[in-house]
């Protein structure tokens, strides 16, 4: 019979052989997916970094053209679903999953109304915090009618502010327009019009914010096949737009910004090459993914990790794999880390939800868009 020494010197052995197994846990997919309980595809999602829980939106489409809809709560460490936060039933309407922003880690999704056939009103609701499993309040921002589209929020877990990017879908205005928010407080700075036509709406700029500094980091580009990619910085202060060329070329398809060191990443389309750059000296070079020769293999998203100073690159097309799609992981001098494969991303650039602390990971899969897959890096 053990004694009650060697029985604990037992489970330490095997609570230190269960550490060394998670650290030796292969960077890439992981066994984790999560399905929404509905079974439809998915409208937006994230995870809290300093929690255990995700957050996304569904939707099934019906018969008769109308949708199922539901926001849920899942657990990230298994994938399964916690809680049905809001469910409708047979309805045009939609709820989409902005992401979980700021120090309270604070939940926004958006509801769109739609009565005939085109979104009427939009409404913003926010789960303060993430876990407590239902909406608890209002985000009300200053694009705030029907024809004002918020195409994205800068992610900031770990800090109170955030930017946003949005423009006014009437019909005569291009101009896309920038204004920070605090989502859990609902307080907002000035609403910014970006007069340079190279970061209109129908350039599909990217965004990112540089919370040090204060300043919104927009990438864009007028999109033709030999063209300079742009960096616009916005002075959250004053509006102010600065704007200096970058090395890529073509449209840009994901930013991220390390608001630590000032370093910016970025894809862009027609050279297939991830560019970095020093904000403050407003210089930035490139280099190709690894083994890519067409645009095809152009990189798409963009992902920082802070903590380990790293950016997350995905690539629909792999140019590493014989198939499927793969994630790069580049250091801050653009230094590739390693090469995931494995993956079935989407054409469109998909986020890519991180938990800094443990290298951890979800990602939408094509191309159905009704799962999350779990990933390490």
């Amino acid at each position: 019979m053990p004694t009650i020494r060697n029985a604990a010197l037992t489970l330490v052995a095997w609570g230190w052989c269960a550490v060394v197994h998670a650290q030796a846990e292969p960077a890439g997919p992981t066994h984790v997916i999560v399905r929404p309980a509905l079974g439809g595809f998915i409208l937006g999602y994230d995870i809290d970094q300093a929690g255990t829980t995700g957050l996304l939106a569904e939707a099934v489409t019906l018969g008769d053209g109308n949708h199922d809809i539901a926001v849920e709560t899942f657990d990230q460490a298994t994938g399964k679903i916690l809680h049905r936060v809001r469910v409708k039933r047979d309805t045009r309407n939609d709820y989409v999953v902005f992401g979980i922003f700021g120090k309270q880690r604070t939940g926004l999704v958006e509801f769109e109304h739609v009565s005939d056939l085109f979104v009427d009103k939009r409404v913003y609701w926010t789960m303060d915090p993430v876990d407590v499993n239902d909406f608890t309040g209002h985000w009300t921002p200053p694009l705030h009618k029907a024809d004002h589209i918020i195409t994205a929020l800068a992610p900031n877990q770990g800090f109170d502010e955030t930017v946003a990017l949005g423009f006014k879908n009437n019909g005569s205005d291009f101009a896309s327009y920038v204004f920070s928010t605090n989502v859990s407080a609902n307080t907002f700075g000035p609403l910014y019009r970006l007069d340079d036509p190279v970061f209109d709406w129908s350039h599909s700029p990217v965004i990112a914010m540089d919370q040090v500094k204060r300043r919104a980091v927009i990438g864009s580009s007028d999109g033709c096949f030999g063209c300079s990619s742009r960096i616009g910085l916005v002075d959250l202060d004053t509006g102010t737009l600065l704007s200096f060329f970058g090395p890529g070329l073509g449209f840009l398809n994901g930013i991220a910004v390390d608001p630590n060191t000032g370093v910016a990443c970025t894809t862009s389309e027609g050279d297939f090459s991830v560019e970095f750059y020093d904000l403050d000296k407003r210089l930035g070079f490139k280099v190709v993914l690894p083994g890519a020769t067409s645009q095809a293999q152009s990189g798409s998203a963009v992902a920082v990790d802070p903590l380990h100073k790293l950016f997350l690159v995905g690539q629909p097309i792999s140019s590493t794999a014989p198939s499927g799609s793969s994630i790069h992981v580049y250091d801050e001098k653009g230094h590739l880390v390693k090469s995931l494969d494995g993956f079935q991303l989407p054409s469109s650039p998909a986020f890519m939800a991180l938990k800094p602390s443990e290298r951890r990971g979800f990602v939408i899969t094509a191309p159905n868009l009704d799962t999350l897959q779990g990933f390490r890096y």
